[in-house]
């Protein structure tokens, strides 16, 4: 078992060497813990499936720091998703976007999709930074079961799968990430979550008027 570790700037550093090495990292978030590799890694992505008992066909999560970190996500930013970053970025909303034709099939489920959310929590940003791109940002739980909202419940739970557990204290939990998708000039919710979705629509409603 990986005992967690303390989050100071040399062990951000290691969990960057790691990532880069195509290895898991856990970290906390606005919501959970999640499980971060590097996106555009595939056989990192095998891993984590593996791991996590994960049906391939479910596409994983992605957060960003940013413009420039999305950028590398997708190349399809519409008037609708600029509003709801002003709105509720950073934040538990996961804006479902074209993903950029590089991007693994592993990582869109074959859905030519990619989920992409800006965390307001600071260690997921520390790590975003010191890795230099997007992660994944999956949750920390065997499929089909609760996710871990410590980092003791995550080493519990991989009994030394995951290479690194970054410790930020105790995650609200609760629920996930609210997320949405954007058909033409509508916009539809795949799943609600911390925020509700009629202040999303209240938000896009906003932009015309």
């Amino acid at each position: 078992m990986n005992p967690p570790v303390p989050v100071t700037t040399e062990t951000l550093h290691h969990a960057a060497a790691l990532l880069r090495g195509g290895r898991v990292v856990a970290f906390p978030t606005e919501t959970y813990y999640g499980l971060a590799v590097d996106p555009c890694n595939a056989q990192a992505l095998e891993r984590l499936f593996e791991i996590k008992r994960r049906s391939r066909e479910l596409p994983i999560l992605v957060l960003v720091s940013g413009r420039e970190q999305l950028q590398q996500t997708t190349a399809d930013v519409s008037a609708v998703y600029e509003r709801l970053m002003q709105c509720f970025w950073p934040g538990p909303l996961t804006l479902v976007c074209t993903a950029r034709p590089c991007l693994p099939q592993q990582l869109t489920g074959n859905t030519g999709t990619v989920g992409v959310r800006h965390s307001p929590h600071p260690t997921a940003n520390q790590l975003l930074a010191a890795f230099g791109g997007p992660i994944t940002a999956t949750s920390a739980n065997l499929s089909g079961h609760p996710p871990a909202v410590t980092a003791d419940e995550v080493a519990r739970i991989f009994a030394g799968a995951v290479d690194l557990i970054l410790d930020g204290g105790q995650t609200p939990g609760g629920s996930g990430s609210t997320l949405v998708r954007l058909h033409g000039a509508s916009l539809s919710c795949l799943r609600e979550g911390k925020i509700a979705f009629s202040a999303v629509q209240a938000c896009v409603d906003s932009l015309n008027s």
